[in-house]
Parts: C-alpha cells; sequence; structure tokens
C-alpha cells in the first residue's frame, strides 16, 4: 500500500509498545496527518502513490547524499549508482577537503551499469570535511556535495577527565538561587559563588536548569520550552559585573538612589522570580550599558571591543537572525511570529532585511546581551575549575523549541507544524502528554547536513564539561501528536540516531566533556545499549530504581557508567517526598480528584518510606531499626547511598542539600494552579553555604568502603 510505504520512508513506526507492554498500531488517520505536517499529501490513494513516485525519483536523482557520519579508523566505501543518462561508462573524480586544510583525490573510470564502489582514504582526522563527486560522460558533467563528518568511536568518559575515582555534583536551578547581592533571580555571580563552594566541599561539578533564551513574560518562563535553544537567557546577567558599569556614572547613581534600592530589595525579598518586574529593572540598566559599549568600546581596538568581533563572527548568521526576531518581537508588541504581519514572517525577506537596517541599534543591543551572557557564563566556569571542580558546570539541552520563537522562525524549514512532541499515554495521563514543541524534521536536518543540530551541541557545550540531554529518546525516536488529536492517536517518528550519536562524540572529544543522557520513561530496548556503545551516560534516579514489587534496588545494580541523583526537577524535593507534600499538592492542583484517591496516595508513600529505610538500613547506611530523627539526617542517608553506588557521577540536588520541601515545577499544571518555575530558595548564598543543615546533608562514606566500585 502506497501509505504505508510513504509513512516508513518518512520514518512514521507502524507500532509500539506502551509503559504497560501492550502493543499500540498507527492507524492510517495518524499518517495522513504525520504526512500532512511533513508537506506530503497523502489524502487519497492516488495522491500517496504520486507522492512516494516524487520521493524515488528524488532519491534515484540524488548522486551522493548531502552528509555522511563515520567513525574513524573504520574501512569505509562510497557505493552510488552514476547518473543514468551516463549511458555505459564514463569518469569520476573523488575530491576531499579536509577541516584542517588538506585535499584528498582519487579519479578513475566506470562501466556497465554505472555503480561505483569507491574506497575512502584511510586516517581521515575526525572533524567535519568536504567531499565533492564528479562525473563524466559523453561530453556531460554530474556533481555532487557531501559533507563527511568523521567521529570518534565514542564521547569522552569520567574516567578520562576524573580518574578512577568517582565524582559529585551538585545540581541547580539558577533562577531559584537568593543572594545579598542579585537582583531577584539568581545570575551569573550567583553561579561563579556556588561554583567556588562546590569545588571547596569536594564537588567537580555544578549542573544547572537550561539557559537557555526565554520572553521572561507571563507564561513564558519555562527552562525546557524556550524561543531558541542556540542562545541563553539575559535574565541571569549579573549587571554589578557588566564592564561598562564602571564608564556609566548616571546608571550608578540611578542604581544606588533609594527607589531603585527599594524596589530591588523588594525582588529580592518575593518568595517567588517576578520575571517581568526583573526584567524591567534589568533591561532599563542593560540599555544604558549598551550605549556606553556602543559610545566608547565599539571600533576602539580594545580587548573587550576585539572579543564581542570575534564573539559575533563565531555566530553568524544565528546571532543576527535571533536579535532581529527578538527586535521586531519587542517593535510589534507580539511574542509569536505567527501573528506578525506577513511579510515578517520569513527571515530572508526584503522587509526583515528593512527592519533590522532601520533598527540597527536594537539589533546590536540584543547581540551585545549575550555576548555579555557568555563572558560572565565563561568567567563563572572559569572560577569554579581555579577552585577545583575537575568537570565543570553541567548544562541541560532541552527537548524542543517554543513553537513561536525565534528558532522555529530563523530555521522553518527544518521544524515540522501540524504536529506536537510529546509521550504516549501512561498510568499518569490517559491521553498522553503534549509538549507543545514542534519536532525537527528528519528528513529536513539530513538535507541540512545536521547543522543546525551540531551548533545545538556546540552551544550546549560551551564553557561546559558535561552536557545533560533531555529526553535522550528523541535522538532514536520522538512521539509525534498530530494537532488536533490526543496523544493517544499519536505516532513515534524514528532519527537517525547513529548519526546524531556520533555528532555528539565528535564535540564531546573536542569540548573534552561528558554526555548525560535522560532516558526516564518507556525507554525501547535498543536504547540503553547504544548509549552505552557511544560512552553516554545512563540517568539513574533513585525514586524510579525499583523492584517489581515495589523495593527500592540495592547500590550494587546502579550502572557504573551512570549518573545517580535522588530526584528530578520534575519531582518532589526529598523533604517533600518524606513529608508527603506533593501528595498535598496534587490534591490541591486536582491531579488527586477525591478523598478516596487520597487516601490510597498517602498510603502508598507510607509503604514508600518504609521500602526506604529497609534501602538504609540494607546498606548499612543507617543502623537497623533507626529512623532519621531530622531531615538533614535523612537527606545526608539518601546521599550516602547514592554516594556508595558504582555510579561514576552522584548529583545532589542543592534543594535537597538545602531541605527545601516544595518543588520548582508540577508537571501537566498550568499556572493558574501551581507557579512552576518560580519558587526560590529559602536561605540565601551566603547563609546556606554556612549551614550546619547543609553540612550535615552532604554525603559521606560508608566506613567499610564504597559498595560495587
Amino acid at each position: 500500500m502506497a501509505l504505508h510505504e510513504l509513512a516508513h520512508r518518512a520514518g512514521i513506526l507502524d507500532e509500539y509498545f506502551d509503559v504497560n507492554g501492550q502493543r499500540c498500531f498507527t492507524s492510517d488517520d495518524t499518517r495522513r496527518a504525520i504526512l500532512h505536517a511533513l508537506k506530503i499529501d497523502a489524502n487519497s490513494d492516488e495522491a500517496a502513490q504520486r507522492a512516494l513516485d516524487e520521493l524515488r525519483r528524488q532519491d534515484d536523482a540524488e548522486l551522493v547524499a548531502p552528509v555522511r557520519v563515520l567513525e574513524a579508523g573504520r574501512q569505509a566505501r562510497l557505493t552510488m549508482r552514476a547518473p543514468s543518462e551516463g549511458g555505459a561508462g564514463g569518469s569520476w573524480r573523488l575530491e576531499i577537503d579536509t577541516e584542517g586544510g588538506e585535499r584528498h583525490v582519487t579519479e578513475g573510470s566506470w562501466q556497465g551499469d554505472g555503480t561505483l564502489d569507491l574506497a575512502l582514504p584511510h586516517h581521515l582526522p575526525i572533524g567535519y570535511h568536504r567531499a565533492r563527486l564528479s562525473f563524466g560522460a559523453g561530453g556531460r558533467e554530474w556533481h555532487g556535495e557531501q559533507t563527511l563528518i568523521i567521529v570518534p568511536p565514542r564521547c569522552v568518559g569520567p574516567a578520562e577527565v576524573v580518574g578512577d575515582t568517582p565524582a559529585f555534583g551538585v545540581i541547580a536551578n539558577l533562577y531559584t538561587l537568593r543572594s545579598r547581592t542579585n537582583w531577584g533571580v539568581g545570575d551569573f555571580g550567583d553561579l561563579a559563588s556556588l561554583a567556588v563552594w562546590t569545588a571547596k566541599i569536594g564537588g567537580d561539578f555544578v549542573g544547572l536548569n537550561p539557559l537557555h533564551a526565554l520572553l521572561n513574560r507571563g507564561g513564558d518562563i519555562s527552562p525546557y520550552s524556550p524561543v531558541s535553544r542556540l542562545f541563553r537567557n539575559i535574565v541571569y546577567i549579573d549587571v554589578t559585573r557588566v564592564p561598562e558599569l564602571s564608564d556609566a556614572p548616571e546608571l550608578r547613581a540611578r542604581l544606588a538612589s533609594p527607589e531603585l534600592v527599594a524596589e530591588l530589595e523588594s525582588l529580592r525579598a518575593a518568595p517567588g522570580v517576578r520575571y517581568e518586574q526583573v526584567m524591567a529593572v534589568k533591561g532599563m540598566a542593560l540599555d544604558a550599558l549598551h550605549r556606553t559599549f556602543t559610545e566608547r568600546v565599539r571600533g576602539s581596538g580594545s580587548t573587550r571591543d576585539r572579543a564581542y568581533e570575534r564573539y559575533v563572527a563565531e555566530h553568524e548568521p544565528s546571532l543576527t537572525r535571533f536579535a532581529t526576531w527578538m527586535a521586531i518581537a519587542e517593535h510589534e508588541r507580539k511574542w509569536d511570529w505567527r501573528t506578525w504581519p506577513a511579510e515578517l514572517r520569513e527571515p530572508s525577506s526584503d522587509a526583515v532585511r528593512m527592519f533590522a537596517a532601520a533598527h540597527a541599534g536594537r539589533v546590536d543591543f540584543h547581540r551585545w546581551t549575550q555576548f555579555e551572557s557568555d563572558r560572565q557564563l565563561g568567567d563563572a566556569a572559569e572560577r569554579g575549575r581555579v577552585a577545583g571542580m575537575r568537570i565543570g558546570l553541567y548544562q541541560d539541552l532541552a527537548i524542543g523549541s517554543a513553537p513561536s520563537g525565534a528558532d522555529t522562525w530563523s530555521f522553518g524549514d527544518l521544524f515540522v507544524s501540524g504536529v506536537s512532541a510529546g509521550a504516549p499515554p501512561d498510568p499518569y495521563s490517559a491521553t498522553g502528554q503534549n509538549w507543545g514543541l514542534p519536532p525537527l524534521s528528519p528528513r529536513a536536518l539530513r538535507r541540512d547536513a545536521y547543522r543546525y543540530f551540531i551548533d545545538l551541541i556546540r552551544a550546549g557545550f560551551r564553557h561546559a564539561g558535561a552536557l545533560r540531554i533531555d529526553h535522550v529518546m528523541g535522538l532514536f525516536r520522538l512521539f509525534w501528536i498530530p494537532d488536533g488529536m490526543s496523544g493517544a492517536n499519536g505516532a513515534y517518528v524514528t532519527y537517525p540516531a547513529d548519526d546524531l550519536l556520533g555528532i555528539i562524540a565528535l564535540e564531546s572529544a573536542r569540548h573534552r566533556a561528558l554526555v548525560v543522557g535522560e532516558d526516564l520513561g518507556t525507554v525501547p530496548d535498543y536504547v540503553r545499549p547504544a548509549l552505552d556503545k557511544w560512552g553516554i551516560l545512563t540517568s539513574k534516579v533513585l525514586y524510579f530504581e525499583r523492584e517489581w514489587h515495589g523495593a527500592f534496588r540495592s547500590a550494587d545494580q546502579y550502572p557504573s557508567l551512570s549518573l545517580a541523583t535522588a530526584n528530578t526537577h520534575d519531582m518532589p524535593t526529598l523533604a517533600g517526598f518524606w513529608a508527603g507534600r506533593d501528595v498535598t499538592l496534587r490534591r490541591e492542583v486536582g491531579q488527586i480528584a477525591t478523598d478516596e484517591e487520597e487516601a490510597r496516595a498517602r498510603d502508598e508513600r507510607d509503604r514508600d518510606r518504609a521500602q526506604l529505610l529497609r534501602l538504609l538500613e540494607t546498606e548499612q547506611i543507617l543502623p537497623q531499626g533507626s529512623v532519621p530523627q531530622s531531615s538533614a539526617e535523612l537527606r545526608a542517608a539518601v546521599h550516602g547511598f547514592l554516594w556508595n553506588t558504582p555510579a561514576q557521577l552522584v548529583g545532589l540536588s542543592l534543594d535537597d542539600l538545602a531541605g527545601e520541601v516544595e518543588p520548582v515545577n508540577i508537571p501537566g499544571v498550568g499556572p493558574d494552579r501551581f507557579p512552576s518555575w518560580t519558587r526560590k530558595m529559602r536561605a540565601d548564598l551566603e547563609t546556606m553555604t554556612t549551614s550546619e543543615d547543609v553540612h550535615v546533608a552532604l554525603p559521606r562514606r560508608r566506613p567499610d568502603g564504597i559498595a560495587g566500585r
């Protein structure tokens, strides 16, 4: 059937197994809806056949694939069919220009059916190379080009960075940090202080929420639904550390005024981050500092001027596109580009070029704020390294970008509208999860030679010693839900996992950085062996590590190549879990509907607490029959258990070290019911880092050594 073959070519899977192991089949309606989103007409059998014939024609006309990813050191061959118009034979020539400037040339003749089997040069270095293939026959020539990516067999591993000893680090949500100097939201200055403190207590990394660019207004505050994953959220800029402040006396005077001092104190004291108010004050200050930069630094030839020029050159053309999107959104006062005037919806249009020229100052402002964000993040990373962290910052790459944002505007051909990424139904959601994020087109990614994906990975590794890839299963397959349908009607679409993992390994090697895959939830059997093959650490979360009967798994069952944590940003804190605060909140927001359901949830939590105590006793973390006398003792025991697993990395939540009870996020709940992504920590950094309670919660090894190491 043409529809099914067409769906296969598009990567749409016929079936999948849900969380309960039941087989779920993809309907023809779902196939047609996804193909329609991919701009493939399959609304009738005849249309599907025409579309299939056209795809076959396009594939046959492709002399060489636009991109190929190969592991270094392997003998590789290039097999292709010469143009049918070439007749019975002719000549061929293959040129490979390496990233380092070397050129390899081979040539010869072909005859017969025109099938060529060419050996690629031995020992091509890892990197991004350019291959050009030429055919000649009957006085005609055909040419094809390919990006040839040679990758290492594995990512950098923990042993290469920290040796045979395990490492622990602190995982924090940067926006939640309080300090006596920030402006109502944790900033890069706070991050530097946290990095130094983490090194002081023996930690080797600081894990962060995604720092991707956000609008910081209304509902646009989730770190996992950014306007761009290539650039950063300027809310984290520490204004007091911007170099231009020393040359801005009027701004310094304004910042010292009683009115502004009072406003900043109010923002610091607020229990939650007031994003719009924070950005109003920071925006005023950054505007003034950018004017100072333009007047006193630009064109001066100073070190800072040259650094800005380098940053812009390294990130073009994506940087100016992002900055232009921000400028248009501000000017139009519309934060969804799909509602802009039609002539501004295409980034390469004349109208957009004219707008950018007319608003060059504002476009440059957004380039400059990205430059300063990058500088301050790099400074925080450097301070952590100097203080002794062996890994450094551990950044987080979100699974997607907002449909209304800069990435989907800038790279429209890569994103698929009419569908959203999500997850199939499970016991927590009968209709599945719709994340509202447009997926990337696998075919378009390949056609683009993976350039956008490469830039994403590079952005994630910049100033980082480790990178967490959210929902790493999305590199293999992603659940697409057509608009107007529920998750029960979605389907999985496959991605070129080996190519994407190879690129990650290449960038890992170049940045000498580790990679952690967030592989929680329904995980196909082939995913974890592939992660292990590529040297990507798996995620092991205490709450989820259970036997079939509900008992927590013993320490020796945690794999070595893993990051072990107690929880994640989507789960209750240890103190909240122990107190059942999450059960109370779920009832308040409507996720638990009746008294009976609440009673069952509390009975289950009683069993969880008993199981956890049994685990800690069995592992000799706590004495037999003991019950922690304080929240800090419990947290210390759990951290001690994690530290005694074979996991090469252990992540301690800063919220757990500090004994926070409230979560930062309740998944699937709107801001009208719970203010996710706004809750701050109760104590400021200065108090917390000298707290005896925090010190008690740090992990301790068992007297008899480390289990499983």
